[in-house]
């Protein structure tokens, strides 16, 4: 009697557990069927446009209201680049000695000689002395920096009229080269023949081979260069320099909040936000796309816009593709940001926290401008 009590109880206990499986199957399906029909239902209630297969969606490239239509280039490069603490540029040094000069001057590197034609005892052949003088029989020392070879000349024979009866004289030059022979042997190094690198230093100043230091951040190659031939050229007539970029330290962007990678990144091309976030490992779980940030110096302020990439792959031709440019910081919240002091609070505490240098301070002047893409 007790084995059969059993029994019924445990084909009692058996009845209620397969009950309770098919019951969990139905829910099962009824879930997946409600997972079925709501998928059109979101479909059909998107604003975005259904796109046909094999269709092709044309979408717009944006970024600040201040560099549209000059950024990004039709060609996918930086059109320019603006030299920045880090970088080490390549000086080669030319000495163009084939270069006709209109006006042939007298300097102090140069050795002068004055030839009496009937009196040679009078000859003299001397270095132009440090003060831009020679020193001639009973005229003493005699300026000649400066003047021409002409000019020289009509002078010495003016003054030693009242000396000799008939001055017959001419000046020459005979050795100018001994300040260009001094030059190529300063500048020479053995690894690098006539040719000098240089480092631009924190503080944006470069110190530069004979003429000392410059300011050069923020400026381009070509500026640069130009800069220089107008300072050797002053230095030495016919010194002239080609600048090239020997090692550049490369356009950063800043990645910071809630992506999976924060930090800074090379960008070799003009890049979107999308592929900044990439460059970052992808958004967290937490991250909010609808208040992303973007921060950019503009002139001598700092200007900041709010983009919405939440929907950007839904292929709605309507978006546009946000580009950044080298030093701007992407900041990704993880709650919707209404308020910019909220902003700053955020990228400032992350900032310090990692010890990071961005290129501005987070006390500058900020603006917002736009609004949410």
């Amino acid at each position: 009697m007790i084995a059969v009590s059993e029994l019924c109880f445990c084909s009692h206990v058996v009845t209620i557990y397969t009950s309770k499986v098919k019951t969990m199957h139905a829910l099962r399906y009824v879930y997946i069927m409600v997972l079925i029909a709501a998928v059109p239902l979101f479909l059909a209630c998107s604003k975005n446009t259904k796109v046909p297969p094999d269709e092709e969606v044309h979408f717009k490239s944006t970024t600040f209201s201040f560099d549209q239509g000059t950024y990004p280039s039709d060609i996918d490069l930086f059109m320019e680049y603006r030299v920045k603490a880090g970088d080490v540029m390549d000086i080669l040094f030319q000495i163009r000695t084939w270069k006709v000069q209109e006006k042939f001057e007298i300097e102090i590197s140069h050795t002068v000689g004055v030839k009496f034609v009937h009196v040679p005892a009078l000859n003299e052949e001397q270095r132009v002395l440090p003060n831009g003088s020679i020193v001639l029989p009973y005229l003493g020392e005699v300026k000649v920096i400066g003047k021409t070879i002409s000019e020289v000349t009509a002078e010495l024979k003016d003054r030693y009229s009242g000396i000799l009866r008939d001055p017959e004289l001419y000046v020459t030059v005979p050795e100018f080269r001994s300040r260009i022979k001094e030059l190529k042997h300063d500048l020479h190094t053995a690894p690098r023949g006539l040719s000098r690198l240089v480092t631009v230093r924190p503080d944006g100043y470069v110190t530069f081979p004979l003429i000392g230091n410059f300011f050069v951040a923020h400026r381009t190659i070509p500026e640069i260069n130009e800069m220089l031939n107008k300072e050797y050229g002053g230095y030495l007539p016919g010194l002239h320099v080609d600048l090239f970029l020997h090692k550049h330290g490369g356009a950063v962007i800043t990645v910071l909040g809630e992506v999976n990678g924060p930090g800074m990144y090379t960008i070799m091309r003009p890049t979107t936000v999308i592929e900044g976030l990439a460059l970052a490992k992808g958004q967290t779980s937490d991250a909010k796309l609808e208040s992303v940030i973007v921060f950019r110096r503009h002139e001598r302020r700092i200007v900041a816009r709010k983009l919405n990439l939440h929907n950007r792959f839904e292929l709605n031709s309507a978006d546009s593709f946000f580009y950044l440019r080298p030093d701007d910081i992407v900041y990704v919240p993880k709650t919707r940001i209404a308020e910019l002091a909220d902003v700053m609070t955020k990228v400032r505490d992350i900032l310090m926290f990692r010890g990071w240098y961005v290129g501005f301070s987070v006390n500058d002047r900020v603006d917002w401008i736009g609004g949410g893409d």
